[in-house]
This record gives structure tokens, C-alpha cells and sequence, in this order.
């Protein structure tokens, strides 16, 4: 069971990563718009609480 928890949370991890480079180059385009980064940290802390 913990593989499956760990394989889920590396998941979790990269579709948030694909969805802020998704975001990014959706607005790359947009006056004023500054990139966003997926930080390790933050999605650690995201998926403790």
C-alpha cells in the first residue's frame, strides 16, 4: 500500500507541474503576465494537509 501512496503522490506532483508549464505557455503571450514554477516544497505541502 505505501507504493501506491508514494506512485500517487508523484502523480499528484507532475500533473501540477503540467498544469503550471500549461499555464504558462497559455499566457506567455499576456501583457504583464510572469511565469509560475512548481516548487517542490509547495507541492509537499500540499499534499500533507
Amino acid at each position: 500500500m505505501k507504493a501506491l501512496y508514494i506512485a500517487s503522490t508523484g502523480m499528484s506532483a507532475q500533473e501540477r507541474n503540467v498544469e503550471v508549464i500549461s499555464n504558462n505557455i497559455a499566457n506567455m503571450r499576456t501583457p504583464g503576465f510572469k511565469r509560475q514554477r512548481a516548487e517542490f516544497e509547495d507541492l509537499l505541502y500540499q499534499q500533507i494537509s
